[in-house]
């Protein structure tokens, strides 16, 4: 890694609440940032692989990931809350389903760097706060099409194997790294932590990796 950049590389499920969190705690960070430029790659994970194309009923799979003895609200307050805290909304109640999130993932990889941030986010919004299929294609274009983008372009990139193995790549990448939850950050190849740390976390680890690589240079 040169010197005078910080490189983070977030991996994330479109369908993780603690990702969304997670993105936005990072957002809130490099507001507060006057170090070195800041580079960011997002990288795709799936917390579920065996999800089928169509998805499953919601609430059943949350019931079953609780092993049937959690009320659905408690898997929901803490995301619920944190979220509101960093100025992101969860409405659980009205997502009908757990989605395979692989052709999401396409959508951002299909789309120019410069809109990845805004196609995420976009994203985000549709499932934890309108509660849309963001398993379904059409969806996924309806999206698109409301981030100005051409969708006659889209349709067949979602639709090839391209994008698919791109995706996948990310997915055995993370498998080679020994990730195993989502958000997860690394910043300069160097330091990582898992989950939706504080903005305050964030940039003290973006402080320390700065100075790995000040030191570093200067050996």
């Amino acid at each position: 890694m040169k010197g005078g950049l910080v490189q983070i590389d977030v991996f994330h499920d479109t369908a993780c609440p603690w990702c969304r969190i997670g993105k936005q705690h990072l957002k809130l960070a490099l507001a507060q940032w006057d170090g070195e430029p800041v580079q960011i790659h997002y990288h795709a994970y799936f917390l579920n692989p065996t999800i089928p194309t169509e998805g499953y009923g919601f609430r059943d799979y949350m019931h079953a990931k609780g092993g049937g003895q959690v009320p659905l609200e408690q898997w929901f307050a803490a995301p619920r809350e944190m979220g509101s805290q960093a100025g992101v909304i969860f409405n659980f109640e009205r997502i009908e389903v757990a989605p395979n999130t692989l052709l999401s993932h396409c959508l951002i990889a299909a789309v120019p760097e410069q809109h990845q941030e805004s196609i995420m986010d976009a994203v985000y919004d549709a499932y934890f706060e309108h509660g849309r299929n963001i398993g379904d294609i059409e969806v996924l274009l309806d999206i698109a099409t409301a981030n100005g983008l051409d969708t006659v372009v889209l349709r067949p990139q979602l639709e090839s194997q391209t994008l698919q193995a791109q995706v996948l790549a990310d997915i055995a990448q993370a498998q080679q790294i020994g990730i195993t939850g989502v958000p997860f950050f690394i910043f300069n190849q160097r330091l990582a932590f898992s989950g939706a740390q504080s903005p305050a976390t964030i940039l003290r680890v973006m402080q320390q990796a700065t100075q790995t690589t000040h030191e570093e240079m200067f050996e």
